[in-house]
């Protein structure tokens, strides 16, 4: 029997979400103890913040789009994937092992430039760290085109539980126990807290790469410079494309501590990074979806039926994250306890960084016509006009309305994005999309949430109460309007009942 391929993306999907939604929360749980054990005054999480910035866009520079070019070239009418692998994985390797390197040498000039020269250690850490990430980029990749998503869950799981228990370990547990047994943690430096943070990042990844000892013996295949020519023409504007995404997220992080320079620089770009990873949600959601979906468009690309697939996966997209958008906000009230209450403040940039993730979720549903159709130019020319839209927006209004022009100019930016993508892809590469009723959508989730914002009540489980009833309210209309041709409610309670 044939399986139905909606069903095996939603499996997929729910293997790969399942495991970033564990993840993802696990990983929540270093926020409360950053934010619980680093001071907001202090400005460490604020560095944290800024050094993870750095290492997204690096790591966006030393893939520089393998992970599509790899799906796209294994899929082609006589290819083949292992050599495909194998040049992809060596030539990201060699690069990333190139970055390394000059960045040990030069790490003094590298660190004064970027304002840590009294931390140098952090940058050369920084600098493996995001080397050995970009190699396993290509990794994963291979276990999603050979649909293992256990493996990939596995490790990926591996990797955060063992970054949690180190950073249990040099948060907590060494310096309660110091005092009591001095010889055993006589390492331990209460002040060399943000410098453990990075250090347990990099013994997790170290790790981690342990776990691809079987992908790694196909690298002896080594190199098809007649395959990588293509490749990296395919590529080049995907990598283009690919920092500007990335300089859509996590410019704002790297050009605060320009802006609002010193210690204020610090403390705020802490506040605003702390929320922000309550607004994170969205992206793990995005991501989720993302790992299933790449390589299924690909691979059902010349399916006849593959545009009105996308269509369909659109509209149930954007349905599911504007009812994750509504979770959150509307139980604001128990999620605000991840972080201190030192960083409170910043509670309100929330709903408004996630609705620029929501944008940039369709947005990557919008890119496959370009990605399809080797046009892969035209992302590049999206995402930089919405790049240099957020950065203008940044340098123009931080300096007075602080953290708050970043969250909006993330809504600018991938908003303009989106809509390029749409009305271009719409001539380029029509797809059938439900536009109207994708924008009914959003607009009555984000209806709901004002209203919810002007009719709130004192007493915290009466509003949790009301909350919940608007949350349903949504899901009610979707339910009417679409989710009832997919869902069985009688079915369901049914088999219930038995």
């Amino acid at each position: 029997m044939a399986t139905n391929p909606l069903k095996k993306l939603l499996g997929d999907t729910a293997i790969y979400g399942l495991s970033s939604i564990i993840g993802r929360f696990l990983n929540y749980l270093l926020v409360p103890l950053y934010t619980y054990k680093i001071a907001a005054e202090s400005g460490g999480y604020g560095v944290v913040t800024n050094i993870y910035a750095y290492t997204g866009l690096l790591l966006v520079l030393l893939t520089f789009g393998m992970e599509t070019t790899f799906f796209r070239f294994s899929n082609k009418e006589n290819a083949n994937p292992d050599k495909t692998f194998s040049t992809s994985a060596l030539t990201v390797g060699i690069v990333a092992l190139l970055f390394a390197t000059l960045t040990t040498i030069f790490l003094g000039p590298i660190s004064r430039a970027l304002n840590y020269a009294d931390h140098p250690e952090y940058i050369e850490m920084m600098a493996i760290v995001v080397a050995l990430d970009a190699f396993q980029a290509i990794l994963f990749s291979r276990l999603r085109y050979k649909n293992r998503p256990v493996k990939f869950a596995t490790l990926k799981l591996l990797f955060i539980v063992l970054n949690i228990a180190l950073n249990l370990l040099f948060i907590v547990v060494a310096p309660a126990l110091k005092d009591s047994y001095p010889d055993l943690f006589s390492w331990y430096r209460f002040e060399n807290q943000v410098r453990y943070i990075f250090v347990a990042n990099l013994i997790s990844t170290s790790v981690v790469t342990l776990g691809f000892i079987p992908e790694l013996r196909l690298l002896r295949l080594g190199i098809d410079r007649n395959l990588l020519k293509p490749m990296l023409k395919y590529t080049w504007p995907l990598l283009l494309l690919g920092l500007a995404g990335i300089l859509n997220q996590v410019a704002d992080k790297i050009c605060y501590r320009f802006i609002v320079p010193g210690q204020e620089g610090e403390v705020q770009l802490g506040i605003y990074g702390a929320c922000v990873k309550i607004a994170m949600i969205m992206a793990l959601i995005t991501q989720a979806f993302r790992y299933a979906y790449e390589p299924f468009v690909f691979g059902s690309s010349k399916d006849k039926k593959s545009k009105e697939t996308q269509a369909v996966v659109m509209k149930y997209f954007v349905i599911f994250t504007m009812t994750a958008f509504l979770a959150v906000m509307m139980y604001l009230d128990i999620f605000k306890f991840i972080i201190s209450k030192d960083y409170w403040e910043g509670l309100r940039a929330i709903p408004i960084v996630m609705m620029a993730e929501v944008f940039m979720g369709v947005y990557f549903n919008l890119s496959f016509w370009y990605k399809l159709s080797d046009q892969t130019w035209w992302g590049a020319i999206f995402s930089g006009i919405g790049c240099a839209v957020l950065i203008a927006i940044n340098f123009i209004f931080v300096p007075k309305y602080g953290y708050m022009a970043c969250a909006w100019g993330g809504v600018a930016g991938y908003g303009i994005c989106m809509a390029l993508s749409y009305i271009v892809g719409q001539k380029k590469a029509p797809v059938p999309y439900e536009a109207g009723k994708i924008i009914m959508y959003m607009a009555l989730a984000v209806a709901l949430y004002w209203i919810s914002t002007f009719t709130q009540v004192e007493n915290t489980a009466l509003r949790l109460i009301i909350n919940t009833l608007y949350i349903i309210a949504f899901l009610a209309v979707a339910y009417f309007a679409d989710l009832r041709k997919v869902i069985n409610v009688n079915k369901i309670i049914n088999r219930l009942k038995h």
